[in-house]
């Protein structure tokens, strides 16, 4: 699929749970439009010099979600290109509407009995750490699902091979760019 080169003319920040695929799906989209890639979480952890397991430990989950909103913010001031964002990155209200207002945000849907395998299989993500991950996920789904639906385009990925999400990412931006143009 060619890409409409007007996709290339703003950020494109995908948001969305935890195993959803934003940072293997956002890697790929990148090549594509022939873009940078930037992964919000490996840059608060090169910024702050930690991991993100590290932060939560030591600072707890409101000081990450402070440094991950300058950090977006900071991200959103470079040229266009496709940004992964953590799962709560786009709950934040003031990280929200840094993206609402300098990007084109697409959330990135799956099954939640889909995340919770993916999500199962490392032990890296600190909401999950020692619980149950459908449940985690259900919680989480349940609060963050109406923010996420703020998007400006919605992605239904499943159990596809990464080209075919991010297929369908590019149809649902080139559709989207259509209807906002006359």
């Amino acid at each position: 699929m060619t890409a409409d080169p007007r996709l290339r003319r703003k950020t494109i920040a995908l948001v969305g749970l935890m195993g959803v695929g934003k940072s293997s799906i956002g890697r790929r989209l990148a090549t594509v439009l022939d873009l940078p890639f930037r992964d919000a979480d490996a840059e608060v952890e090169a910024a702050a010099g930690r991991t993100i397991s590290e932060i939560f430990e030591t600072y707890g989950e409101a000081a990450f979600r402070d440094g991950e909103r300058r950090v977006i913010a900071r991200l959103l001031d470079e040229g266009p290109h496709v940004l992964a964002t953590g799962g709560g990155a786009f709950i934040n209200d003031e990280t929200r509407a840094l993206i609402k207002d300098r990007a084109l945000s697409v959330w990135l849907k799956a099954d939640l009995d889909l995340l919770a395998r993916r999500i199962g299989r490392k032990d890296n993500r600190p909401l999950v750490r020692g619980k149950d991950p459908l449940e985690v996920l259900t919680a989480l789904a349940a609060a963050r699902d109406p923010i996420y639906a703020q998007a400006d385009i919605v992605v239904e990925t499943g159990d596809t091979p990464h080209h075919e999400a991010v297929a369908a990412v590019l149809r649902a931006l080139t559709a989207h760019l259509a209807g906002a143009e006359p």
